[in-house]
C-alpha cells in the first residue's frame, strides 16, 4: 500500500498480502487456511494495509484459496492472484506482475500471518523507503531466539543479504537481528530482479529473501527499518502460535475498550472481535464471546457466558446468563434471558423482553412485548 493520490498521477501506491506462509522460511505452511477460521485476525492485516490507503491490494492465494476468497469476500476492494503450484515468495510475488503491470510507485508486501503489526510501523516503512529512495526496505528486528528465522547479514554496516535458517552457516546463526517478510519495493526495477532470483537453496524454491543480494550486486539501494517491538513481526507456524497470536489480538481489543469506558470484569475470558463496536458504561461479564460485526450501545450489560454474532443492541439492554444471539436486531432497555436463543432477523422492540429457554426465529416482538418462557 502507498499514500493515495489524485487520479491520472502516475505516482500509485500499491499493495499486496500473502495469506500463510511461516516465518523465517519461504515455503508454504499449513497454517494459512487454519489462522483464516480465527475470527480475531481474519481481516486484521487489511485492516492494518487500509490506514495508508492503498491505490490497489492484491492477495496471493494458493493453498486453500477459495476459503481465503471466501473469508475475504466481504472486502472488494481486494482483488486475487493464484499462485499454482507454490514454489516460494519470489514465484508468490511473481504473480502480481500482471496486476501491477504498466504501474508505478511503492509496493508493500505484507504477509498475512502477522497480524500484529501496526499501522505507525506501516506508515514507517512507507517513510523510510521513500525518504532514503530506496529500491527496497526491509523491516527488521533484533530477537534473543533467532531459530526459524531469516538472519540479516550485513557488510560495512549495511545490509547485504538475507540468509535462512535452513541455509545458514554456524557464524550466521548466531546474528539476532531476522527477516519480517515485511517490505517495500520501488515498482519499477521489482519484476525484472524477481526473474533473475534461482531455487539454490535447501527448499528448492524461489525466495524472495535473495532479491536483496541481488539489488545489491547491482548498486540498487537497500536500505532496513529496525523496530523495537518484535512482537509485531511474531508470524504462525502452529497452532499453538495461533493461539498466543490470537491472545496478543484480544488483548488489544480488550484495552481499547476499557480504555473507551467499557467495563470488562474478567478480561482473560472476555473473547471479542476487532470489528465490534461497544459503547461506554457497558459491562461486560464472565466468559462472553462477541464475534462479527455486532455493536452494543450504551450502558449496556451483559451477562456471563453470553454469544453474540453479528448482531445489534440498543442502549440499556440486558442479557442476561447463558444466551445465544446471531444476527439479532435489539431496541433500547430490552431484557434477554437467561438462556433464550434469538436466531437470525430476530427483532426486539423497545423495553421488550425475552424469558428463559425462548427461542426465536424470523420474529419480531414490539416495544413492551413479552415472551416469558
Amino acid at each position: 500500500p502507498g499514500d493515495r493520490v489524485p487520479d491520472g498521477s502516475d505516482e500509485r501506491g500499491v499493495g499486496r498480502c500473502r495469506l500463510g506462509g511461516p516465518r523465517g522460511a519461504d515455503d508454504q505452511g499449513d497454517q494459512g487456511g487454519e489462522q483464516d477460521r480465527q475470527p480475531a485476525h481474519r481481516h486484521h492485516v487489511l485492516r492494518t494495509a487500509r490506514v495508508v490507503s492503498p491505490s490497489t491490494v492484491t492477495v496471493v492465494v494458493g493453498h486453500k484459496a477459495e476459503t481465503v476468497r471466501e473469508h475475504l469476500s466481504t472486502s472488494p476492494e481486494v482483488g486475487f492472484a493464484v499462485q499454482e503450484p507454490q514454489l516460494g515468495t519470489a514465484h508468490a510475488l511473481q504473480q502480481t506482475e500482471a496486476v501491477l503491470a504498466g504501474r508505478s510507485g511503492t509496493v508493500v508486501l505484507l504477509s498475512g500471518d502477522v497480524p500484529l503489526l501496526t499501522p505507525d510501523t506501516l506508515r514507517r516503512l512507507i517513510a523510510t523507503h521513500r525518504g532514503a529512495d530506496a529500491a527496497a526496505t526491509v523491516v527488521t528486528a533484533a530477537v534473543e531466539r533467532p531459530y526459524g528465522y531469516g538472519r540479516i547479514v550485513r557488510a560495512d554496516g549495511r545490509i547485504a543479504r538475507i540468509v535462512e535458517e535452513r541455509d545458514a552457516s554456524p557464524a550466521e546463526r548466531q546474528i539476532r537481528q531476522i527477516n519480517s517478510a515485511i517490505y517495500a519495493f520501488d515498482l519499477g526495477p521489482l519484476f525484472d530482479a524477481l526473474r533473475g532470483i534461482a531455487a539454490q537453496n535447501a527448499q528448492g524454491e524461489f525466495y524472495l529473501t535473495d532479491l536483496i543480494a541481488i539489488y545489491r550486486r547491482r548498486r540498487l539501494p537497500v536500505e532496513t527499518l529496525l523496530i523495537e517491538n518484535s512482537e509485531e513481526i511474531r508470524g504462525i507456524n502452529s497452532r499453538t502460535e495461533l493461539a498466543e497470536v490470537s491472545r496478543l489480538l484480544r488483548q488489544q481489543k480488550n484495552e481499547e475498550l476499557m480504555a473507551a469506558g467499557v467495563t470488562l470484569v474478567d478480561p482473560a475470558t472476555t473473547y471479542i472481535d476487532p470489528d465490534v463496536q461497544i459503547g461506554p458504561d457497558t459491562v461486560i461479564h464472565p466468559g462472553v464471546v462477541i464475534e462479527g460485526e455486532t455493536h452494543i450501545g450504551s450502558a449496556c450489560e451483559i451477562q456471563a457466558h453470553v454469544r453474540i454474532t453479528n448482531s445489534t443492541l440498543g442502549d440499556r439492554v440486558i442479557v442476561n446468563n447463558f444466551c445465544v444471539l446471531v444476527g439479532a436486531r435489539v431496541a433500547d432497555e430490552a431484557a434477554i434471558g437467561p438462556f433464550a436463543h434469538l436466531r437470525p432477523e430476530s427483532v426486539l422492540g423497545e423495553k421488550a423482553k425475552v424469558g428463559n429457554f425462548v427461542e426465536l426465529k424470523q420474529t419480531t416482538l414490539g416495544p413492551n412485548a413479552k415472551a416469558n418462557h
